[in-house]
């Protein structure tokens, strides 16, 4: 699954469009379209999303005994 799929999905569950995730976090839809089709979403815009949306997001590694290695952690 993509990036792109991701947010759709998430819009979809959240009953929500995309032009309204773009206005609720400050992006044109052009713009963000864009993004979406070329699979440049950063981490910071994925963050974003979720807190617009009132849902987690992580991004991170994790070892084999579970200790996570992430971003701003």
């Amino acid at each position: 699954m993509t990036t792109s799929d991701m947010i759709r999905e998430l819009c979809e569950k959240k009953n929500i469009s995309i032009a309204e995730l773009c206005r609720r976090i400050g992006q044109t839809p052009q713009n963000f379209n864009k993004k979406l089709q070329r699979g440049t979403v950063s981490f910071e815009e994925m963050m974003e999303i979720a807190k617009a949306l009132g849902v987690g997001y992580e991004q991170a590694f994790v070892l084999p005994n579970g200790e996570k290695i992430q971003i701003g952690k």
